[in-house]
C-alpha cells in the first residue's frame, strides 16, 4: 500500500508518498505561500532533481490538487493514477483528551477536532482545511488523523495537572498536553533497535531540540512527563518562544509597556527564546557564528537554552529514578554538535559521558556517548512523516 502523508499549515503544505510494504519513501514536496502571491510547489521525486513549479493557489483545496498532480505526473510521479493511493495520513496538532491513539477520519472525528480548535487556534485550522481538501479530492480513499498530543496522554496526573483551580481543568481542559509526540515516539522505538533492547524495558529522555524544542520523559514505552504544555509556548527555551517564566512577568509587562490584550502573548511565542536574549537571530547557526565573532549576549542566548536542556534532563532522571539512554534529534538536536557538547559537559556524575570523536556528525544515527559512558547518549533524525505513515497503514489494513 502506499500512504499520502500531508502535514498543512495556515499558509504552506508538506507531503511525501511512502510505499509501506517496504518503508520507502517515493517522494516528497512543499507548497508554499498558499493563498498568497508567489505560491509555489516544489516537488522532488527521490533520486531525480527537485523541480519548482510557481502556480497560482487561492487555497488548501488548490494546494492539495496540484499536490496530486505532481505524484501523478508522468516524469516525476511516482503512481500511474489516485487509485495506488490506499491512504491519506494527515498531521494534527491537537486532539485535547479526545484521542490517546491515531484514529480514522470520520465525522465524529472532525467535530472533536473542531472542539480542540481553541486549544490550538494556529495550528488545528489549517489541519482542518488540509483534511477536508483531501476528502473533496479523494472521497472513497480513507483517512487517519496523528496527532502531536496523543503520544503523551499517558502522563499520570501528577504530571500534567496544574496548581490552579482545579475546576479550570475540569471547565476548560487547562492541563499540560505537551506536543512533538509523533518525534518522540519515533526516536524512542528507533532507540530500543538501535540499543537492541526491548522498549518495555527502558527508561529514555527524548531530546527533540529545533525552533520548537521538547524533552521527554519516557518509561517502558509510555511517556511520563515531557515539557511543554498547555500550549507549545511551556518548557524550553526556543528560537523565538520564551519558554518556562514567572506567570507574573505577563502582567507585570503589559502594566509598564501599556499593551494591549494579547500583545504580550505575541511577545512571549514570536520575539523572545533566543531570539529576544540575542537581539540577533533565532537560528542557532547565526547565533554561534555571531558567538564566534565576540557577540556576548549571542553566547548567552546559546547557555541559557543548553542550561534549560540540562535542567529537564536531570529533572527526568530523578522522575524515573535513572535513564538508559538520552537521545538528540531535530535541526538543533542533529546537526548542532557544540550544543550537544555543553549539554552533555559536566554530567559523569550522572553516567552521561560524551565521546567528543563519536560527536562530530550531523544528521546520521549515531550512538555518541564513551564506551565507559553508564547513560548511552544517541543522535536518531526524526522521521514523523514515516511514524504517520505507519500509524495510517496499520489502521486502514485493519478496516
Amino acid at each position: 500500500m502506499k500512504v499520502l502523508v500531508i502535514n498543512c499549515g495556515s499558509s504552506s503544505l508538506k507531503y511525501q508518498v511512502l510505499d509501506m510494504t517496504n518503508e520507502v519513501l517515493e517522494c516528497k514536496g512543499l507548497v508554499e505561500r498558499i493563498g498568497m502571491d508567489g505560491s509555489a510547489i516544489t516537488h522532488e521525486k527521490i533520486g531525480m532533481e527537485k523541480f519548482k513549479n510557481i502556480v497560482p493557489m487561492q487555497d488548501h483545496k488548490d494546494a492539495i490538487g496540484h499536490v496530486l498532480d505532481a505524484i501523478q505526473d508522468e516524469d516525476h510521479g511516482v503512481i500511474k493514477d489516485m487509485s495506488e493511493i490506499g491512504a491519506v495520513g494527515h498531521r494534527v496538532v491537537h486532539a485535547g483528551e479526545k484521542y490517546a491513539h491515531s484514529v480514522l477520519i470520520d465525522d465524529t472525528v472532525m467535530a472533536a477536532l473542531e472542539d480542540c480548535v481553541e486549544l490550538a487556534p494556529l495550528h488545528n485550522p489549517p489541519n482542518l482545511l488540509g483534511i477536508r481538501a483531501c476528502q473533496d479530492l479523494m472521497p472513497n480513499t480513507p483517512m487517519v488523523a496523528v496527532f502531536d498530543t496523543a503520544f503523551h496522554q499517558t502522563m499520570p496526573p501528577e504530571s500534567y495537572i496544574y496548581a490552579i483551580p482545579y475546576e479550570y481543568y475540569q471547565k476548560y481542559g487547562i492541563r499540560r498536553y505537551g506536543f512533538h509526540g509523533t518525534s518522540h515516539k519515533y526516536v524512542a522505538e528507533r532507540a530500543a533497535d538501535m540499543l537492541n533492547v526491548n522498549l518495555e524495558d527502558l527508561k529514555l529522555i527524548t531530546c527533540h531540540l529545533g525552533n520548537g524544542a521538547s524533552v521527554s520523559a519516557i518509561k517502558r514505552g509510555k511517556c511520563l512527563d515531557t515539557s511543554m504544555g498547555f500550549t507549545p509556548l511551556e518548557g524550553l527555551v526556543m528560537g523565538t518562544r520564551s519558554g518556562d517564566i514567572d506567570p507574573a512577568i505577563v502582567t507585570y509587562i503589559r502594566e509598564k509597556e501599556g499593551l494591549d490584550q494579547g500583545v504580550a502573548n505575541e511577545i512571549l511565542n514570536k520575539k523572545s527564546g533566543v531570539l529576544g536574549i540575542s537581539g540577533v537571530s533565532s537560528d542557532f547557526r547565526d547565533l554561534e557564528a555571531a558567538a564566534e565573532d565576540g557577540n556576548e549576549r549571542a553566547l548567552l542566548a546559546l547557555k541559557v537554552f543548553a542550561h534549560k536542556v540540562k535542567s529537564y534532563i536531570g529533572a527526568y532522571i530523578a522522575e524515573m529514578n535513572g535513564v538508559d539512554a538520552i537521545i538528540f534529534t531535530a535541526g538543533v538536536g542533529e546537526n548542532d554538535i557544540g550544543m550537544r557538547d555543553i549539554i552533555c559537559n559536566d554530567m559523569g556524575n550522572l553516567g552521561i559521558k560524551l565521546d567528543l570523536v563519536k560527536n562530530k556528525v550531523r544528521g546520521k544515527e549515531m550512538i555518541i556517548s564513551r564506551d565507559d559512558s553508564k547513560v548511552k547518549v544517541l543522535l536518531i533524525p526524526t522521521n514523523e512523516e514515516l511514524m504517520i505513515a505507519r500509524d495510517t497503514y496499520d489502521i486502514v489494513t485493519k478496516l
